[in-house]
Order: structure tokens, then sequence, then C-alpha cells
């Protein structure tokens, strides 16, 4: 971080990420299954990320300890970014902005079934993450129990029950 505007919590907080984009690399990062390529991350994103702003959020969220970059072992000219111990620390700030949006904002079925898991699983849940996270990006032992499965399983049944009830749902307005 170069010039800080005040030495409050939250402002620096939002300093270190800079802007919504950072938070969403974030988010594809975390929530992805895997350590991230340029291009993957370009290409998943669903918000249609622009490659100058991925390339200028990536270089300030590894400059501020976020992520860390490195060698990708099977593409001499590619490189891999991970979250870092400090990133992974935001599962919980992660999980309560899903929860604030499942409140007060209208996320499609698909998008939404991962923010409901983490809110019913709570801390207990986020923690789980947060250490299969430690195994995925740090190199940690394998967790026994596998949070991402509970989010996979979820998502698979809502979208299961959505495809049987299909003919027989009425449109929300």
């Amino acid at each position: 971080m170069s010039r800080r505007r005040s030495g409050c919590p939250i402002n620096l907080t939002l300093e270190a990420f800079g802007d919504r984009w950072s938070l969403i690399i974030l988010r594809d990062t975390m929530f992805g299954g895997r350590r991230r390529t340029f291009r993957s991350l370009l290409a998943e994103n669903i918000e249609g990320i622009a490659s100058n702003i991925l390339t200028d959020r990536l270089k300030r969220l590894t400059a501020n300890g976020l992520l860390s970059r490195s060698a990708d072992p099977g593409h001499k000219q590619r490189v891999v970014y991970g979250l870092t111990e400090k990133a992974i620390e935001l599962v919980p700030l992660m999980a309560v902005m899903g929860s604030w949006g499942l409140r007060h904002t209208l996320p499609s079925t698909e998008l939404l079934i991962g923010a409901q898991v983490l809110e019913d699983g709570g801390p207990q849940l986020w923690s789980e993450f947060m250490e299969e996270l430690r195994h995925l990006h740090l190199g940690a032992p394998r967790p026994e129990a596998s949070a991402f499965a509970k989010m996979q399983s979820a998502y698979e049944a809502t979208i299961a029950g959505k495809t049987r009830s299909h003919d027989l749902a009425l449109p929300l307005l």
C-alpha cells in the first residue's frame, strides 16, 4: 500500500482490495477450487472483466500480499495465482457479504447456492473451507472433509430440483 487516506481499519481494508474487481478476482480464485492462471480468470469470469483491468488488479493483489504468483510447472511461459493466508482469512467476510446479498438483492438461483450453503454452515463450514483452501493454495495437509464437495452437492441438488420442477414453476416478478 502506498498512501493511506486514514488509519481506519475498514478504509485500510478497502485500500488493500482496491475496488470491486479485486474482490471478484479473490472470489473467483477462492471459489474456483484451484490456483488460477490469467487466462482462466479472464475466460471464466462471469462479470466479463477486461484483460487490462485483470492485469492491473492481479499486480495490485500480489503487491498487497493477497495473491501469490508463481511459475506454472506444466507450462514454462505461464504463471499461476494462488491465495495467500491473508486472502484465505477473508472467507468469513466473503460469506457475510454473500449472506447480505441473499437478503438484500435478487441473485440467480445458480449463483446463490454457494452463499446459502456458507450461510447455513456458519463459522464451522467457513473454517473447513479455509482449511481446504490452505491445502489447495498453500500446500497444507488435505482436510478430512471437503467443503467444496458440500457446496457442489448442494448446487447439484438445487439444479436437479429446479430441472424437475421447471414446468411447474411460476416465474417470480
